[in-house]
């Protein structure tokens, strides 16, 4: 089972085969004879970073503006270490948080899983954690500071901005990140079994199975955010106004383009399909009348509607169980590789990569094949190049970083 990913039976988890090796680059097999010439994504190789860390169950790196050296890794049991890009041989991480003993980790899909820093953190040191707790079951996004140094998070200062009640233990999401226009955005899943029983999916009355937007750029006590006045159901009745997206069912890991501004997502399916979308202002990506392009058996009942969103790509359980949704390449170092989207599917060890076209993609391209290495997460740095955590051998094994490049 992925982390915050669909169950995966025994019958779906692929054979074990040779992982990607610092070694060994991984690298992809020939183009695919279906690809179009605009379509055409090259050969990549995965090149192992930080290789003596240990680390267990990373869900995300990222990197804080201004600080270009310093990598940041999200362990899913509560910890956040800080490596230096610098020093790529060191054996240990600078312990930046720990919180373990706040998060609720005891289950596949809690945990925390996702930071995000202010865009404004050189200046105010805000740092935004989403994490799940107990007592009762929720999952919880908060605002930290970092120490004046910003080496450490002081776990007393946290401000607790949106605490939002989970039924089960699995489709918590979820990503937070910032959006260019500043606003906070934040990916909740369906609240989890299967099937979505609560029929949370078509409810706009609920947080769950949405992406929310919200301003957090005032943080009290009394308000701990505001709701823009363009978000799309403010003037909706019944509707929860912080909703900007819903009908999605587990969106593991989103990203911004940062030159097209689109909101790119992975949503994990359940039997059969796994998606990736375009998120737009008010959309509805159908969920649970529908699992990808196909309506789905055990949905709601209720009248098909024909304007729920499409995904822009979709692949059947035959190729994957669990999407892991990821970023489009606008890095310097590979000019071959700009504009390419990555995503990848967790329990395959697959990566892709397509040609973005708009609000389309082109012809994804299998570039690394089925792998013993559990793509949990890709990470955007700074400048623009891309990283990905695995976990290696098995849920249960240790973690490790990637970066891609480009195979000249």
């Amino acid at each position: 089972m992925a982390t915050a990913h669909a169950q995966a039976s025994a019958a779906q988890q692929p054979p074990a085969s040779v992982a990607p090796t610092s070694a060994a680059p991984a690298t992809v097999v020939q183009h695919s004879e279906h690809q179009q010439d605009s379509d055409r994504v090259p050969e990549i190789k995965l090149v192992r970073i930080f290789p003596n860390v240990e680390l267990r169950r990373p869900v995300q790196v990222v990197q804080a503006p201004g600080e270009p050296n310093n990598v940041y890794v999200v362990e899913q049991a509560g910890r956040i270490l800080r490596l230096d890009q610098n020093n790529d041989q060191v054996k240990s991480g600078a312990v930046f948080l720990d919180m373990r003993k706040s998060v609720n980790s005891k289950n596949n899909e809690e945990g925390l899983l996702s930071i995000c820093f202010d865009p404004k953190y050189a200046d105010n040191g805000f740092v935004y954690l989403y994490y799940s707790a107990t007592n009762p079951r929720r999952s919880i996004l908060s605002q930290f500071r970092a120490s004046d140094d910003r080496k450490t998070i002081n776990t007393d200062s946290e401000k607790k901005i949106l605490e939002v009640e989970q039924p089960y233990s699995n489709h918590n999401g979820g990503t937070v990140l910032f959006g260019p226009d500043a606003m906070l955005y934040l990916s909740l899943g369906d609240g989890g079994a299967a099937n979505d029983p609560h029929g949370h999916g078509q409810n706009l009355a609920t947080l769950l199975a949405s992406i929310i937007r919200i301003d957090v750029s005032q943080v009290t006590k009394d308000s701990p955010y505001t709701i823009p006045s363009d978000n799309p159901f403010v003037s909706t009745k019944g509707a929860r106004k912080e909703i900007w997206a819903h009908g999605l069912r587990n969106v593991w890991r989103m990203s911004f383009d940062r030159e097209t501004k689109l909101l790119w997502a992975g949503d994990v399916g359940q039997d059969q399909f796994e998606e990736i979308d375009v998120i737009v202002k008010g959309g509805n990506y159908g969920w649970n009348m529908r699992e990808g392009l196909h309506a789905f058996s055990s949905g709601q009942k209720g009248e098909f509607s024909d304007t729920y969103i499409d995904p822009v790509f979709e692949y059947s359980h035959k190729d994957g169980v669990s999407v892991t949704g990821g970023y489009v390449y606008r890095g310097d170092k590979y000019p071959e590789l700009k504009g390419i989207y990555f995503f990848a599917d967790y329990g395959y060890g697959i990566i892709w990569g397509a040609r973005c076209q708009g609000l389309k993609l082109g012809e994804p391209r299998k570039l690394i094949h089925r792998s013993a290495n559990l793509w949990s997460s890709f990470g955007e740095m700074l400048n623009g190049e891309l990283v990905l955590c695995s976990f290696d051998g098995g849920e249960r094994g240790p973690g490790s970083l990637w970066k891609i490049q480009g195979a000249k």
